[in-house]
């Protein structure tokens, strides 16, 4: 029995007289870039993908990724050796903690600083040592014989707490043969987001504009990325709205553009717009970056007015005495300088006035839009067209059956003839029973017609209708 107790404590002592392996310190700072990538998606996300040079010493090394973004996904974070042996990766750690004088002096409860405070008669100084009691809704300081609340002067402190750091720190604990070499660090990361912002210039005569885009990226990161290669996504991902360890697929360089803005390419079922000219992004900054232009789309003008399914439940009298059309635009996403993928943003038209001038007639929101689809812009209301809607007769002919008798007159003050078009909603089914002008039938709810009004003069339209509910 005491042979067997003396082995063991033979064992525990060789065991406990073993040193640890050494850990070698090593930071990786902005300046250690080498190449910089950013991809961003609508949904304030980013993949950033930097290329930085280390000499890695032979062994444990916690490597200290500095100039990371302040909102990186740790669990997203990858890095691997581009030259030289592969690293065998161990732990790591995302300090965003950073250093401010209040976080400082959390830090130091429990622990001793120095109160420097004037003297009150001449230009020297005391000092004084006192323990932190508490930080946290205010200063609570113990001196020798008193505490004190609040800070009674200037505090100095001996250093700086290891889990503090001046600018977010990404720290890996890897093992490495060591030697110069190249490593690629990616990650996922909130406070990087991009919009389109579109500018339509109506030439003189309304039938076509010149159209450009723009990409409006913000930065609120916490870091910024000089020189990188731009890359956006247009559409929507979906995103685990909870804890998620999984590596998202990093989205490959695009060819070189030969022309200036942005060159797009399908990537799965989204769209990925590359800008040739490598561009810095600054963090807390707004810029603006050309995504494309096209000049002489035709365009085309459409009123319209439409009513409501309620209109032919019930007995009315006139709803509305001036009513106003709205003001649309059309135009196709096709041809030469369009006839690409659109992100979704906004669209502000510019109409000249007779002398020349560009002035604001309207914007619209338009979704992600597909080469050769349609785009429809509403403007406003016109000014010079209104209308007057008036029930001229209701027959109750069951208690779901119901007919009734309209006349819609619409008056046109411009100088030229002008196409409105009349929209009615339909409830239940309905049967067309009388009407001045041939209806079209656009689905199986909705009735519509395309009424001509001359410039200064004046149409009605006629119709009887009876819906079932």
């Amino acid at each position: 029995m005491r042979r067997n107790v003396l082995s063991v404590g033979i064992i525990l002592a060789a065991g406990m007289g073993q040193a640890a392996e050494p850990v070698r310190d090593l930071a990786s700072a902005a300046a250690d870039r080498e190449a910089v990538a950013v991809t961003v998606y609508n949904d304030d996300l980013a993949l950033v993908k930097e290329r930085r040079r280390v000499d890695l010493p032979s062994g444990l090394t916690r490597l200290s990724l500095r100039d990371v973004t302040a909102q990186m996904r740790p669990e997203t974070a990858l890095l691997r050796a581009v030259s030289g042996q592969p690293l065998s990766l161990i732990e790591q750690n995302f300090d965003f903690d950073l250093l401010t004088p209040q976080k400082l002096l959390e830090k130091y409860v429990g622990h001793e600083v120095t109160v420097i405070r004037p003297h009150p008669t001449n230009d020297s100084e005391r000092r004084e040592h006192a323990t932190v009691l508490a930080a946290g809704q205010g200063t609570v300081l113990r001196f020798a014989d008193r505490i004190e609340t609040g800070v009674p002067g200037r505090l100095a402190f001996d250093s700086v707490p290891p889990n503090l750091r001046d600018r977010p720190t990404l720290s890996i604990l890897l093992e490495a043969a060591g030697g110069k070499q190249a490593v690629e660090l990616s990650y996922l990361t909130g406070g990087l987001s991009w919009k389109a912002d579109y500018v339509a210039n109506l030439s003189t005569d309304g039938k076509s504009l010149d159209l450009n885009g723009w990409v409006t990226l913000t930065n609120r990161s916490g870091a910024g990325f000089d020189n990188s290669t731009l890359q956006l996504v247009a559409g929507t991902v979906n995103r685990v709205r909870q804890q998620d360890s999984r590596m998202y697929a990093m989205a490959a360089p695009a060819p070189a553009a030969k022309a200036m803005g942005a060159t797009q390419e399908a990537l799965l079922d989204y769209h990925l717009y590359s800008f040739e000219r490598p561009t810095s992004i600054a963090d807390n900054q707004t810029k603006q970056l050309a995504l494309l232009s096209a000049s002489a789309v035709p365009v085309r003008r459409e009123y319209l007015l439409a009513g409501n399914d309620w209109y032919y439940r019930d007995r009315y009298g006139q709803i509305g005495q001036k009513l106003k059309p709205a003001v649309f635009m059309e135009f196709e996403n096709r041809g030469g300088q369009l006839g690409k993928p659109l992100p979704a943003g906004i669209v502000r038209v510019y109409a000249r006035d007779s002398k020349g001038a560009a002035q604001f007639v309207g914007e619209d929101r338009i979704a992600h839009t597909a080469k050769n689809e349609k785009l429809q812009l509403r403007l406003g209301e016109a000014f010079d067209i209104t209308a007057e809607r008036k029930q001229t007769s209701y027959r109750k002919i069951a208690d779901n059956v119901g007919e009734s008798a309209w006349r819609i007159e619409l008056r046109n003050a411009k100088d030229e003839a002008v196409s409105v078009k009349v929209q009615e909603p339909m409830p239940g089914d309905w049967e067309m029973v009388q009407e001045s002008q041939k209806h079209n039938k656009e689905s199986a709810r909705v009735a519509s017609w395309n009424v001509a009004v001359p410039a200064g003069g004046a149409t009605v339209l006629e119709y009887a209708v009876r819906v079932k509910w």
